[in-house]
């Protein structure tokens, strides 16, 4: 059995997709903040939210939690963000 080595620092092997933002961040808008469950998840994104509101001045902000990180998002709280909310950001712990 031989010993195969990747390098980390090699040229992607997939085509890299452009990011399109879709909502407009220069006025009045709602972040969704969604912590996965993890430990400091919520940590997180409750330290991260003044600074979003530092550069988002119009923006509010309604946070979630999955409560659990091995499980996708419910349906009932995927409709709860994308009905009230412009974007949404979610953040893992640990």
């Amino acid at each position: 059995m031989s010993i195969q080595y990747f390098d980390p620092r090699a040229e992607p092997m997939a085509v890299a997709e452009p990011y399109v933002l879709r909502s407009d961040l220069n006025g009045p808008i709602v972040v969704g903040l969604l912590a996965n469950g993890f430990p400091d998840s919520e940590a997180f994104l409750e330290v991260l939210e003044p600074a979003l509101a530092e550069r988002l001045p119009e923006a509010s902000f309604r946070h979630f939690n999955k409560g659990n990180a091995s499980i996708l998002v419910s349906q009932h709280m995927l409709k709860a963000i994308t009905e009230n909310c412009s974007v949404a950001i979610a953040a893992y712990g640990h």
